[in-house]
């Protein structure tokens, strides 16, 4: 099955995942079930031929699925990562070179407003340009306690990795951007819908949206457009390693879908807003949430 042959949306994937907890930042191969990235059923029709990318996060979870997505539509990607999932980075790499694409990894931590400029140098310099960023990354830390359990060491974390990287990340892009080039954003049903647990996530997430609605006023004179993906729940990496363990077997159940959504889903919208099909559409979100409602 591709992503263009249709199926019982509720029935594409399992409901409920068996509970289980792994150590930041987490890893697919020992997740169970794995989750699906399209590497068996995503088929490109060249839509990004031509096209120099740079995705962070771009190892594991909805990152690989949009790398594997672009490279099979005839993009070059950087992946941008942490230097503990070099593993992941390089699966991901394996499947963009399969495509007859390039693959360049730059391990680091984005959190750190220099290396968030390197990342990009590093994607004109040795992809000889660049027309798309995503700003894909993020973290989160599910609090019982609510606001009382955040410290100010996580606020600093999911702040910088969320919010911070993609300020600076698009002011080092911008420079080498032109008519034509598109930045899209991870924003989240989380931004409409706070969940108590991650209420400083959430609240990431509703500042990338309005980031997302700002610049595209910005950069529409520029003919650069911006626009953003509010996923609900999918089966990533970060899920058994930063939720309960006894909470995993619910997530996403709760869904009008009734599961979780996988990284494989969500490719298709990055692709589109990154063509030229969407060429009418800036300062907009698409929600791919499993049939929760975005105000």
């Amino acid at each position: 099955m591709s992503q263009f042959d249709a199926a019982d949306p509720r029935k594409r994937y399992r409901s409920g995942q068996p509970d289980q907890s792994q150590d930041h930042p987490g890893d697919s191969a020992r997740m169970r079930p794995e989750p699906d990235h399209g590497e068996e059923t995503y088929r490109g029709c060249g839509r990004l031929t031509g096209r120099k990318a740079v995705i962070t996060g771009g190892d594991s979870g909805i990152g690989r699925a949009v790398a594997i997505a672009y490279a099979r539509e005839g993009a070059d990607v950087l992946i941008s990562f942490l230097p503990e999932e070099a593993v992941e980075a390089k699966r991901t790499e394996a499947y963009v070179q399969e495509a007859g694409r390039t693959a360049v990894l730059v391990p680091g931590d984005i959190r750190d407003e220099e290396h968030c400029h390197q990342i990009i140098e590093t994607a004109v310099g040795e992809l000889g340009g660049l027309d798309i960023l995503v700003n894909n990354a993020a973290y989160q830390q599910a609090q019982p306690d609510g606001l009382a359990g955040i410290t100010t060491e996580q606020l600093d974390r999911v702040y910088r990795t969320n919010v911070y990287a993609m300020f600076w990340l698009c002011q080092a892009a911008l420079p080498h951007l032109t008519a034509g080039a598109t930045i899209i954003n991870t924003t989240s049903v989380e931004a409409y819908d706070p969940a108590p647990p991650l209420l400083d996530y959430a609240s990431t997430k509703a500042a990338i949206l309005n980031f997302t609605r700002g610049l595209s006023q910005q950069l529409a004179p520029q003919g650069i457009r911006v626009n953003a993906v509010a996923p609900g729940p999918i089966w990533t990496p970060l899920i058994p390693a930063t939720m309960p363990a006894d909470h995993i077997g619910e997530f996403g159940t709760d869904t009008p879908l009734g599961r979780a959504g996988q990284p494989a889903e969500l490719a298709p919208a990055y692709v589109f807003l990154a063509s030229g099909e969407s060429s009418y559409i800036t300062g907009e979100r698409i929600g791919i949430t499993g049939g929760r409602i975005l105000a």
